[in-house]
């Protein structure tokens, strides 16, 4: 606790000898109390001073007995000044008038004539946990600001994240169900451990789990395990996600793409919180929080009978909107600095900067990939770079901003090719994921590989 010669008390009451005594006597102390005679003049000083508590009467020269000025003055001051830590004092005390009072907002109850010893304690445990209520305060600023910064390098400065950032601090330290929707890139992942770090659980694993990625044959041993011999291939026993998951948090990342025979067996687990190893009869406990993310319109999926309702309902207590990168210009150079930052370590490139027009450039740009192409741009400029300044040549945009009608395949690599191709064949299909890798011809986990490799 600072020294208490920095906090400051309001005294207030009609009595003079009263204020000279309590003044006095916080005074050998070390603190330093104002003292006012009524309730306008205690109103109008804490409107003009930082006090850490006050210790008002509650009765003055137009009432004697009942309390009903000092209440009201309480109730102004919660107004004006709801954390203040705020002591009642009284010559007619009751039980009745306590109870008011502290249903009003009093931290505690002074009787007169007071012992000085009572009435010090009693400062020294407001003051006390006046300090431990600031530094919560400050600690769930720091929160909402350098946490998230913190969290594998997330970034959020932009207006438009900001209403993200207050939903997460609400809902992390909660055992509700979680889904997080957004474009491909956008962040979800990182979403979904800043909320597992900010949470109850953040001593316990965070498992996440690509659900696109997962062939049909093995969906049950990689989310409930299985047991040696369950079938051919399973010559030992394995942990599942489920099990590995335990008392922390499940994430499961694009569930749009879960086949629909795959549904039912994630909808049971969920709605009894219990599990079975494939070839095991012993029932085990799911008490992890569950975290969702797609980049699919759930209900559209629901309509087309491709997602089970019953599953979207048992996903989406919470439900989390990334917006997309273009829609949140400001974090661009701060994002981008951060990524020049982490690769130049990362390739032993020092002094390596932006120039202006390469800054304006990436602010322009749509990134249809969103932070994921940010993320790998500036990683492929890092490496190819052969000067300290990184301009518009090395970024190597112009693929990616080519239109289809525009594009010249003649000028492009075949990695372009491929990117702008996949690129192209999600826009067509909606961006669901499954319905392009089919009509190109890709397996889902091959097509996966595919969209993380080019920041998609």
């Amino acid at each position: 606790m600072p020294n208490t010669a920095t906090q400051r008390i309001l005294i207030a009451d009609d009595n003079k000898d009263v204020l000279q005594a309590i003044r006095l006597a916080l005074k050998s102390e070390g603190y330093q109390a104002d003292c006012v005679s009524n309730p306008a003049d205690a109103l109008k000083r804490i409107e003009q001073n930082e006090y850490a508590t006050a210790l008002i009467d509650l009765n003055y020269h137009l009432d004697t007995t009942s309390g009903k000025e000092g209440i009201e003055l309480l109730g102004k001051i919660r107004e004006k000044e709801p954390d203040l830590p705020v002591v009642v004092m009284t010559a007619w005390a009751s039980i009745d008038v306590a109870v008011e009072c502290m249903r009003n907002g009093a931290n505690d109850f002074l009787q007169k004539p007071w012992d000085d010893e009572r009435l010090l304690a009693i400062v020294r445990t407001q003051l006390r946990l006046n300090q431990a209520q600031l530094q919560s305060q400050r600690l769930k600023e720091e929160n909402r600001t350098l946490r998230p910064n913190k969290a594998s390098g997330f970034i959020a400065q932009s207006r438009a994240m900001r209403p993200v950032l207050e939903l997460i601090e609400s809902v992390a330290d909660s055992d509700a169900s979680i889904l997080i929707t957004g474009e491909n890139g956008t962040g979800k992942g990182v979403i979904a451990n800043l909320i597992h770090q900010q949470s109850g659980k953040a001593d316990h694993p965070f498992i996440s789990v690509n659900m696109g990625g997962i062939p049909d044959g093995v969906f049950e041993s990689e989310l409930f395990g299985h047991v040696k011999g369950a079938f051919t291939d399973a010559k030992e026993n394995r942990i599942g996600r489920f099990e590995l998951a335990a008392s922390g948090t499940l994430f499961l990342d694009e569930v749009a793409n879960m086949p629909v025979a795959q549904q039912q067996k994630l909808l049971r687990a969920l709605e009894t919180r219990e599990f079975e190893r494939v070839g095991s009869s012993r029932t085990q406990k799911f008490d992890a929080r569950l975290v969702v993310a797609t980049n699919a319109d759930l209900q559209a999926e629901v309509d087309a009978g491709r997602f089970r309702m019953d599953l979207l309902y048992r996903l989406n207590t919470i439900t989390i909107h990334l917006p997309p990168l273009r829609e949140r210009v400001e974090d661009i150079e701060p994002l981008a600095n951060s990524f020049l930052k982490k690769y130049s370590k990362k390739y032993r490139k020092s002094g390596l900067a932006f120039s202006a027009t390469a800054l304006d450039t990436m602010k322009s740009y749509e990134w249809p990939g969103n932070i994921r192409e940010l993320d790998h741009c500036l990683e492929r400029a890092v490496l190819t770079s052969r000067k300290e300044e990184i301009g518009v040549p090395e970024l190597g945009l112009r693929a990616n901003t080519a239109s289809p009608a525009s594009s010249n395949l003649d000028d492009m690599s075949l990695e372009e090719v491929e990117a702008y191709l996949i690129r192209r064949t999600l826009s067509r299909c909606g961006g669901k994921a499954n319905d392009a890798a089919k009509e190109l011809g890709l397996s889902r986990s091959a097509f996966y590989r595919r969209m993380q490799r080019y920041g998609l």
